[in-house]
C-alpha cells in the first residue's frame, strides 16, 4: 500500500479501514517497527525528553542524583522522565529494549540486577549512558565513581585514627558496588598489615538504616567488637550509629564509623557522619554531555568517565573537638 496509507495508520487517522489498519499493524509487528516520533515531530530531531531509570527513589542517594541530573538536563533544554526499576531484571530489560514511551531522545540507566553480558545483548539503538560501579560491556558509555579507591581511602582514614580492628558492613559480591567497596576495604587492610577477619564483615540484604542497625548489633555482640566500621553507604552508617547510641557505646571514642555517598542526613546527624562524597554535579554533567553527543549523532568509541570524590571526615571518626579544630578558622 502507499506510504500515505501507512502513515495514516501510524498517526491514528480516523478514516482508515479496520482491515487496512490490521494489515499495517501486522507488518509493524513482524518487522519490530517502532516509529521515531521525536525525529518526526521536531525539526531538530529532538523530542526534548530523556529517561532516567534508577533502582529506587526512597534512597536519598538516588533522589539527590535524580535532582542533579534533572537540573543539568533542564539547562540543556531536556525534561527528564523517571522510571524506577526496583532492581527488577525484567524492568531493567524493558529499559534496555525500549522504554514504555518512545517519545524520548536518550536513556540514562543505573542497572542493578543485570550482568554485563545481559546488558551487552541490547538491540535497541536509542542513545544510552550507564551509571554505577559495575562491569559494563564494550560499546557503552559509562559514568561511575572509582569505588575501590574511595573505599580504600575511607578505610585508611579509620586506620589513621588509630583503629586496628575495622569491620565492613555491606555485602560480599562478585560484581557491582558491593564488590568494589569490599575490594577497597581489603586493600587498605593489607596496606596497613591488618588481618582480614571474616567475623568483621557483615553481609546485609538491602543497604538501608535497618540493615546497618542490625549489623552493628551483631558486631557489638562479638567477644571482641571492632573499634572502627566502614559502612558501604550512609544509610547503614546512620543505622549503625543509632545502634551504638542505644547500646551506650561512644562514637567515635570506642567505635569510629564512616559511610559512603554524603547524603544530606549525614551532615545533620548527631554526631555528624564521616563519609565519601561523590561529585554528583560532575556526575550529572558528564552523563548529560555524553548523552547529548550521542543524540547529536556522535558514533565515536564508547567513553568511560571516573567521577571525582572527596573524603569528608566528620564527628563519627574525628570527634566533636577535632572536627571543630579542623573546620574553624585560625585565631592566630
Amino acid at each position: 500500500m502507499s506510504v500515505k496509507t501507512a502513515s495514516n495508520v501510524l498517526n491514528n487517522h480516523p478514516h482508515v479501514k479496520a482491515s487496512t489498519r490490521e494489515r499495517v499493524e501486522a507488518a509493524m509487528a513482524e518487522l519490530h517497527y517502532r516509529p521515531n516520533l521525536s525525529a518526526r515531530s521536531l525539526k531538530h530531531g529532538r523530542a526534548g525528553f530523556l529517561a532516567l531509570a534508577v533502582p529506587a527513589m526512597d534512597s536519598p542517594y538516588f533522589a539527590e542524583l535524580a535532582a542533579r541530573i534533572t537540573e543539568e538536563a533542564a539547562a540543556l533544554g531536556f525534561i527528564v522522565l523517571l522510571d524506577v526499576t526496583r532492581g527488577d531484571p525484567d524492568a531493567e530489560r524493558l529499559v534496555l529494549e525500549g522504554m514504555r514511551s518512545h517519545v524520548i531522545d536518550g536513556v540514562i540507566l543505573s542497572p542493578l540486577a543485570l550482568s554485563a553480558d545481559e546488558i551487552g545483548q541490547r538491540a535497541d539503538n536509542l542513545p544510552m549512558v550507564l551509571l554505577g560501579e559495575r562491569p559494563v560491556p564494550s560499546g557503552f558509555d559509562h559514568v561511575a565513581v572509582n569505588s575501590v579507591a574511595a573505599s580504600r581511602a575511607a578505610t585508611e582514614h579509620l586506620v589513621a585514627q588509630g583503629r586496628r580492628r575495622i569491620a565492613a558492613v555491606g555485602r560480599e559480591a562478585t560484581r557491582g558496588t558491593a564488590s568494589e567497596r569490599l575490594t577497597g576495604y581489603r586493600q587498605a587492610l593489607e596496606a596497613a598489615r591488618l588481618p582480614y577477619d571474616t567475623d568483621l564483615v557483615i553481609s546485609v540484604t538491602s543497604f538501608d538504616r535497618a540493615d546497618g542497625h542490625a549489623a552493628m548489633l551483631e558486631l557489638l555482640a562479638l567477644p571482641e567488637p571492632p573499634d572502627g566500621v566502614f559502612c558501604f553507604n550512609d544509610l547503614m552508617a546512620i543505622g549503625a550509629l543509632r545502634a551504638c547510641v542505644e547500646a551506650g557505646v561512644d562514637v567515635p571514642e570506642e567505635i569510629a564509623i564512616i559511610g559512603f555517598d554524603d547524603i544530606a542526613e549525614t551532615r545533620y546527624a548527631n554526631p555528624t557522619v564521616s563519609t565519601i562524597a561523590p561529585d554528583l554535579t560532575g556526575l550529572a554533567r558528564s552523563t548529560l554531555a555524553l548523552l547529548s553527543r550521542r543524540i547529536d549523532g556522535d558514533h565515536g568509541p564508547a567513553v568511560a568517565v571516573d567521577v571525582a570524590w572527596t573524603l569528608e571526615p566528620r564527628e563519627t571518626t574525628l570527634g566533636v573537638r577535632e572536627r571543630q579544630r579542623r573546620t574553624l578558622p585560625s585565631r592566630g
